[in-house]
């Protein structure tokens, strides 16, 4: 029992990390981007409302998003981030083929209306 505790204790460890690296990435990629939208535009302003900076805003605003959304998700309910790790992996590969390309299809609608409604609130 003890073992599958500290198991946990790593994996959980490991996610968090990959969820600060995203945040970390993000926040340093709102940081860089105005100097890079100079070098290519000299006209361009920090925070400049033309469609490249609108794109990377909500890129950025999805990241952060996920990466607070899954943060959450695991303090509130650990045993829903414990078997979406660990177990969702054998049960998905149990599929039909026709669930499992519905699935991939529905979580790329979502992702795709995340962005979509992200970047229409950025706008």
């Amino acid at each position: 029992m003890n073992t599958k505790l500290n198991q946990l204790n790593r994996s959980i460890c490991l996610v968090c990390n990959r969820e600060w690296l995203t945040l970390i990435f993000a926040f340093a990629i709102f940081c860089l981007f105005p100097r890079l939208a100079r070098q290519l535009d000299v006209t361009a302003a920090p925070i400049d409302v033309g469609a490249l900076s609108a794109v990377i805003m909500a890129i950025l605003a999805f990241l952060v998003f996920k990466a607070v959304t899954w943060g959450i998700i695991r303090l509130i309910w650990p045993v829903f981030a414990s078997y979406s790790e660990n177990q969702f992996n054998e049960e998905f590969l149990s599929l039909s083929e026709l669930q499992k390309v519905l699935i991939y299809l529905g979580f790329y609608l979502l992702l795709l209306m995340g962005f979509v409604g992200t970047l229409a609130a950025v706008l």
